[in-house]
Parts: structure tokens; C-alpha cells; sequence
């Protein structure tokens, strides 16, 4: 049975074996374990219960990061999305008085078309789409993406008024405990430590506890409070025409983040093959479309590939059972909610900081020297972390790409998709702009 799996998840092509893959799983697991509680803080704004999300949210996180790891293969993990969950809350429930109940029949349907998207093969002729050279640059800018919010979490990167970042005080001692843990991850990454990103994180932690700076309130969630929200999706009121800009919304980010994700992951792990594809797409993009689907049926806001898979990635996981790793350990989260919970973000910030210093090394594949290649590289690595979307990164870069090669008159050497979606995007710009 066990030579039977490697071979299933290529194990000696991949070069890895079962103890790189779980402990590859762990680490996915612990930079995006916050969503375990962000997530339902979120949507209990929306007037959905706090425990029923919770229980969404893990179940969600490991049907979508099992199915990734066995059907797809690939060390991506799934959970509900950043960004798209405050969208549910702050723009649909709160400020267009939607019931969460028919947002989350919005979600159902964005995750619905998704999968007809799928399986009739539009969404792979997009990612195909996608110009090769913008690849790297994705893969960079989703580097540094991952570093501003371990920066942030850090508190060493801060909102200033009069410059908008600053930095934060180093007199604060979860900066102080931030900055141990930067430090000790990354001597324990020179010194070629499999288990750097893992021992950095609870290595913090457990520094954290001796400083006092751990705050653990031990809680029991009630599984049967899932009912409060499971199966209770209105299709019905979701489906008028007046919320169809709703669900374009949560098709168009999810798609496209979804997107920039698959694309800077599987960069960063080699996944592309020498056509410079990722193998059995298909499967890829059916599993977070089924994931989205499911989400939406328990009570959770749309799911998306999470860029912390990066950090699994750097620990050496290669291999889908990285992302089932990680899934498992979503479900044992139901019953140590308030273990994880102890796990302070400035434990996890240095393993962010320190996977988009890795990612970084992408860079040198953009051939800088050529204005056609490095202009839409530039745009779409700076616009990732600054505008905190890798849709949007995506959709600078891609315009350029287009508006470049056309206005240079190699408007011949375009692809007909590639016209459509940078028209898809212009009229998103429009729409941001209207608004």
C-alpha cells in the first residue's frame, strides 16, 4: 500500500518522501491556521454565529485541501478567502442589506459557474492564456505579498498617516518576540534545516508563553452548531438579477487570485512541465470550484488556494500529500480549537517574512532588459502587494502585457483570449472606478 501511494504522488520524480510532505503539511497548517478564528470573526459581523462559521470554516478547509492533495496532487492548501470574506460582510451584508443567507447563495452560484467554467474548459484556456513571462512576476509579487502581511502581523510594518506605512515600535514587545523568531528561523534555515519554518513558529510560541505575551482562553465549540448555518444558502433570492454583479464579483476575484496563486506556487515548487504548463489543471480547477460549492452548503464564504501554501512549499513539499496533511489537521482542529488559537500571529509572521525572501529568487528569470517583458513584470509585482490583490497585480500586468504588444504593433502575435480577458479587465478598472 505505502509503494503504492508514492507511486500515485510521484514521490521518487518529486524527489521527496513521507517524512518532507508531513512535515511540509504542518507548516502549511500553522502560517494559515488563523483563519480558523479570523474567518468567523468576520462573517459573525454579517450576523452569522460565531461557532457555526468556525466549524464551516475547518470543515470547508479540509474537504477543499484533502481533495487538492489526493485528486490534484499539489501541495496547495484551500480555505475560506482574506479579502472575499470582508467582501460577504462589509459590501454585501452590511452595506447593500443582504441577508447572509442569500450571499451565501450568491457564493453557491459563483462556485457552480466556476465548475461549468471548468468542465467545459474556459477557465484552463485562461490560465493558458496567461503570458509565460508573467509568470515569474506573479510568483515575485505574491512573495512579497506574503511578506507585508508577515511584516504587518509583525508590527514592525505599520499605518502612518503622513507616509502611509512607517515602522512600528521595537519597543513592543510582540515586535521584540517577532523579531526573535525572524531570527531564529532563519539561522536555523542557514543551517539547512528541514523543520526550520515549523520550529521557528512553535519555537516563538513557546517564547511567547514564557513571556507572558500568550493569551489562551480554552473554549468548547459545539459541533452541532454547524446547523446553524449548513443548508441555509436562499438560491432562490440569490439568483435575481439584481445580485448578479455580486456573483461576477466573487467569480472574477476568486477566479483570477485563484489564478495568481497556482501560478506563484507552483513557480516557486517546479510544478510547471517543459511546455511551461502545470499538469492535470483540470483537476486543479475542479477542486476549488467543488471546494467553493461546499463551502457555501456549510456556511462559509468562498474557498480559494491559500498563498501560504508557499511556506509548505519551501519545507520541501512537493507533493499532494502535503495538502492532505494540512487538510487533516483543519479536522483535528475541531477538537484543539484553543491550542491553535494560542498561536499568536507574531509567531507566524517570520515564516511569512521569510517565504517571500525565498520567493524573491524568481526575479531572476524576468528578462529586465526588454521594456515589453520587464514594464508588465514591474506593474504586476509592485500593484500584488500594494493594492493587497494578486487580481489586481494580475490585472496590471496583463493589460500592460496587451496595450504594450498591441501599441508596439504585434497586435498580430496576440492571442484572441488574451483581447477578451484584458477587456474583461478594463471593465473591471471602469467598474472600480464608478465606484
Amino acid at each position: 500500500m505505502r509503494a503504492a501511494l508514492e507511486r500515485y504522488f510521484e514521490f521518487n520524480r518529486l524527489g521527496t518522501n513521507w517524512k518532507t510532505e508531513i512535515l511540509a503539511g504542518c507548516t502549511t497548517f500553522v502560517t494559515m491556521a488563523y483563519i480558523i478564528f479570523v474567518n468567523p470573526s468576520i462573517l459573525a459581523e454579517a450576523g452569522m454565529p460565531f461557532a457555526a462559521v468556525m466549524t464551516a470554516t475547518c470543515l470547508a478547509s479540509a474537504f477543499g485541501s484533502i481533495m487538492m492533495g489526493a485528486v490534484a496532487r499539489y501541495p496547495i492548501a484551500l480555505a475560506p478567502g482574506m479579502g472575499l470574506n470582508a467582501y460577504f460582510t462589509y459590501t454585501v451584508v452590511r452595506g447593500m442589506n443582504v441577508p447572509w443567507e442569500v450571499a451565501l447563495g450568491a457564493v453557491f452560484i459563483s462556485g457552480l459557474v466556476f465548475l461549468v467554467l471548468t468542465m467545459v474548459g474556459i477557465r484552463q484556456l485562461i490560465v493558458n492564456a496567461i503570458p509565460t513571462e508573467l509568470y515569474s512576476a506573479v510568483a515575485v509579487g505574491i512573495g512579497l505579498f506574503i511578506a507585508l502581511i508577515g511584516f504587518r502581523n509583525s508590527g514592525l510594518v505599520v499605518t502612518n498617516p503622513a507616509t502611509m506605512v512607517g515602522m512600528g515600535s521595537l519597543g513592543n514587545p510582540h515586535t521584540q518576540l517577532a523579531l526573535f523568531g525572524l531570527l531564529l528561523t532563519a539561522v536555523l534555515m542557514t543551517w539547512n534545516v528541514r523543520a526550520a519554518m515549523l520550529i521557528g513558529v512553535l519555537g516563538t510560541t513557546a517564547a511567547g508563553i514564557a513571556a507572558g505575551l500568550v493569551t489562551w482562553r480554552p473554549e468548547v465549540f459545539d459541533l452541532t452548531q454547524l446547523g446553524r448555518t449548513a443548508l441555509h444558502l436562499n438560491l432562490r433570492a440569490a439568483a435575481k438579477l439584481g445580485l448578479l454583479e455580486i456573483v461576477f464579483v466573487f467569480l472574477f476575484v476568486d477566479l483570477f487570485d485563484n489564478i495568481g496563486t497556482l501560478v506563484g506556487v507552483g513557480k516557486k515548487a517546479g510544478l510547471f512541465n517543459e511546455a511551461n504548463r502545470i499538469p492535470r489543471m483540470n483537476q486543479i480547477l475542479l477542486s476549488d470550484a467543488t471546494a467553493t460549492i461546499g463551502g457555501s452548503l456549510l456556511g462559509t464564504s468562498t474557498v480559494v488556494s491559500y498563498i501560504e501554501s508557499a511556506a509548505g512549499v519551501v519545507a520541501g513539499g512537493r507533493s499532494g500529500v502535503t495538502s492532505i496533511v494540512t487538510g487533516l489537521l483543519f479536522l483535528l482542529a475541531l477538537l484543539i480549537a484553543p491550542v491553535i488559537g494560542a498561536i499568536p500571529p507574531s509567531a507566524t509572521a517570520p515564516a511569512l517574512i521569510l517565504v517571500g525572501a525565498l520567493m524573491i529568487s524568481q526575479a531572476a528569470e524576468i528578462h529586465w532588459a526588454n521594456p515589453l517583458v520587464a514594464i508588465p513584470a514591474f506593474l504586476t509585482i509592485t500593484t500584488i502587494p500594494l493594492t493587497f490583490s494578486i487580481a489586481n497585480g494580475l490585472a496590471f500586468g496583463f493589460t500592460a502585457h496587451t496595450l504594450l504588444r498591441v501599441l508596439r504593433g504585434e497586435f498580430r502575435q496576440v492571442n484572441w483570449l488574451v483581447y477578451v480577458l484584458t477587456a474583461l479587465f478594463l471593465a473591471r478598472f471602469v467598474y472600480l472606478a464608478r465606484g
